[in-house]
């Protein structure tokens, strides 16, 4: 049992959040693609220290825009057929989605503060919800 433990994620890794959940491959169409919520896709990995700077800040997000807006983090390592597809070259890496499709404008890759982030999301959330 302990050797099955030691190969998932420590509980003290600081990739690891309760407001943020992992997906992986099997997980995007659902959790992604036909969220009824806009999905801002953190893309990580556990040796990538700029991930690490910036998880307090998507922590934070989550909870925050919890009504507007879904958070969730996938493991370049383990998803490589989602790196490719999406393209993703620099870690971390964010890229919203809304209605199925990536949002034209809306990658972003390295580390990013609170108040960084808040300019780079909120212009998304406004223009999200249509009347």
């Amino acid at each position: 049992l302990s050797l099955s433990l030691s190969l998932s994620l420590p509980s003290s890794s600081p990739l690891l959040s309760a407001a943020v959940s992992f997906i992986g491959q099997s997980e995007f169409e659902a959790e992604v693609l036909q969220s009824d919520l806009p999905v801002l896709v953190d893309f990580v990995a556990d040796w990538c220290g700029p991930c690490r700077l910036i998880a307090p800040v998507v922590d934070w997000a989550a909870e925050e825009y919890e009504e507007r807006l879904k958070i969730v983090k996938i493991d370049h390592d383990a998803n490589p057929q989602l790196i490719e597809e999406y393209k993703v070259y620099g870690l971390p890496s964010l890229i919203l989605f809304k209605d199925g499709k990536e949002v034209p404008g809306s990658r972003r890759e390295g580390a990013i503060t609170k108040a960084k982030f808040k300019e780079y999301v909120e212009p998304f959330l406004s223009t999200s919800t249509v009347a």
